[in-house]
């Protein structure tokens, strides 16, 4: 291992900052400047690996025998610490995102995510998401169980709220009982760090566990392979690109480890003749609204616009083109995304894509790309309809005129699966048949069915769906963002057939004996019917 200097960054593991085992070293990117930050992070080599999953190993059997209160606890402590941090990690990931101070990192995102801890505290608290049943009649009683060591791998468009320390998927696997081992998007390493000194810090307040939370920023990419799949991973939560995501889901299902992927989504919206002749004004603005937003880079950024072609749709373009002309570009998280969206977007002009504006190579000074439309006919993607789903992540969607609303409802037919899908229709509700057809065929193909607004904005809800049919995650069950329901992914489904009340799990304990079958419910029992 090379000598450790003051600016290589140790690694969280079995309770210890500690020097890397590496072999070699990474910098981060400011994306304003297009400049690399001073502060080196280690990839660190598979002894980190395997230390961090002894130590979960251990950290998991202490974690099985506490009360769910003292995890919660712990969730919210660390929720109040991530608030008092605000200034110090909203620099960081500003420096380390190009995303904006305020309102989207201090004020939208940061709250964002220790509410979302809470919220997932309450769950734990409950016990609502490991669907407690008692069938005293048969005398068998069932309730999911903690998993056992989950891996996350986090995204780079959401320092916070998607981050592998704190996000989403890491207080859904932390609220089921189960250890973390958090793998650092490259892109914010080091507000990645600054979150988990705060986690390191609550552990100890609350008493849980050192090795709750670990913390690596790289491996390489066989390491990676190794760590999903090791005996020893109870789970793998991962959001980030298609290809590293099959790659990590090839080896744990080798390995008969479950993995939860979102991968990618083109989030389609179809927009009705009848509601642009309404309308076709407003949708302008709330599709460049939500387009550009963050330059485009939100996993549920509209892709692809799906129209009928008439006079109203040819006004609908022009209006849209201009938008996007006149609009600044904005700052792009990495000189990565920037190389990717200039790929994807010359694939689409090479699959026969019309360039309205945009296009060309990054900017040189900052990771930026210009604001970029393009169009083809619906007749041009049925020809192709793979290579024209081709992900552009960023400031970017694609036009697709059909002549009718059959071809449009066809060209869905032939859509992938995806995050969202959104419908626009007239208000008077003239367009009805039209919008019946295109709901029909646009359900089946995404997670999240959305009507007259756009699908920019992904509300910490019970009944969220972040989800949906391959590719956009690789489970169609799946979803990242949403309590109860994203806890079930970490846990194991036990039955517990005549054991004696006195070596039950309290929350299967005789709460109701009347030889009649109950569930907890928002941490009420009742007698609803058991699917």
């Amino acid at each position: 291992m090379p000598t450790s200097t003051a600016t290589v960054r140790p690694v969280l593991i079995a309770g210890q900052w500690r020097d890397a085992n590496f072999s070699d070293t990474y910098q981060a990117t400011d994306p304003n400047k297009n400049e690399r930050l001073a502060a080196e992070f280690p990839v660190s080599s598979w002894q980190d690996c395997d230390e961090a999953l002894n130590a979960a190993v251990d950290a998991a059997r202490q974690l099985r025998k506490l009360p769910s209160a003292k995890i919660a606890e712990f969730m919210e402590r660390y929720a109040d610490r991530i608030d008092a941090a605000k200034d110090s990690l909203v620099e960081s990931a500003f420096a380390e995102t190009g995303l904006g101070k305020s309102p989207r990192l201090a004020d939208v995102e940061l709250p964002r995510t220790s509410n979302q801890l809470r919220a997932a505290a309450k769950a734990c608290r409950t016990g609502n998401w490991a669907m407690a049943t008692i069938d005293t009649a048969a005398g068998i009683r069932s309730v999911f169980e903690p998993l056992g060591p989950v891996c996350v791998f986090g995204p780079n468009n959401f320092p916070f709220a998607f981050n592998s320390v704190s996000g989403g998927d890491f207080a859904a696997a932390i609220a089921a009982g189960n250890p973390v081992i958090a793998k650092a998007n490259s892109s914010h390493p080091e507000t990645t760090r600054l979150l988990a000194e705060q986690a390191a810090e609550a552990l100890t307040e609350t008493g849980l566990p050192a090795a709750t939370v670990q913390l690596i920023y790289r491996t390489s990419h066989a390491d990676g392979e190794r760590l999903v799949s090791d005996a020893r991973t109870g789970a793998t939560g991962y959001t980030g690109s298609r290809g590293a995501g099959l790659a990590l889901k090839a080896a744990a299902d080798k390995a008969g480890k479950p993995i939860y992927l979102e991968l990618s989504s083109v989030n389609p919206v179809a927009i009705t003749p009848a509601a642009l002749a309404e309308r076709g004004d407003e949708i302008v603005g709330e599709f460049i609204t939500s387009v550009l937003m963050g330059t485009g880079q939100f996993c549920t950024n509209p892709g692809m616009v799906m129209l009928v072609k008439g006079e109203a749709t040819d006004k609908f373009i022009a209006s849209v083109t201009d938008k996007f002309k006149s609009s600044p570009a904005g700052t792009l998280l990495s000189p990565a995304v920037a190389k990717s969206l200039s790929s994807s977007i010359k694939k689409l002009c090479d699959f026969g894509a019309e360039l309205l504006t945009g296009g060309g190579e990054p900017e040189s000074g900052r990771c930026a790309y210009a604001n970029t439309l393009l169009k083809t006919t619906a007749s041009e993607f049925l020809s192709n309809p793979e290579g024209f789903q081709t992900e552009a992540f960023g400031n970017a969607s694609l036009l697709v005129v059909a002549d009718s609303v059959e071809q449009l409802c066809a060209a869905i037919g032939h859509l992938e699966g995806n995050l969202t899908g959104c419908l626009y229709t007239a208000k008077d509700g003239s367009d009805e048949d039209a919008a019946s057809a295109i709901s029909f065929e646009l359900t089946p193909k995404v997670g999240r069915l959305l009507n007259d607004k756009m699908p920019t904005g992904v509300a910490v809800s019970a009944a969220m769906n972040h989800g949906g049919p391959y590719p956009a995650t690789g489970h169609p069950g799946f979803t990242a963002v949403g309590v109860p329901g994203s806890l079930v992914r970490f846990g194991k489904l036990t039955s517990f057939d005549n054991v004696r009340p006195n070596r039950l799990p309290a929350i299967l304990q005789d709460k109701n004996p009347t030889g009649e079958t109950w569930r907890l419910v928002d941490g009420k029992w009742t007698t609803a019917e058991v699917a």
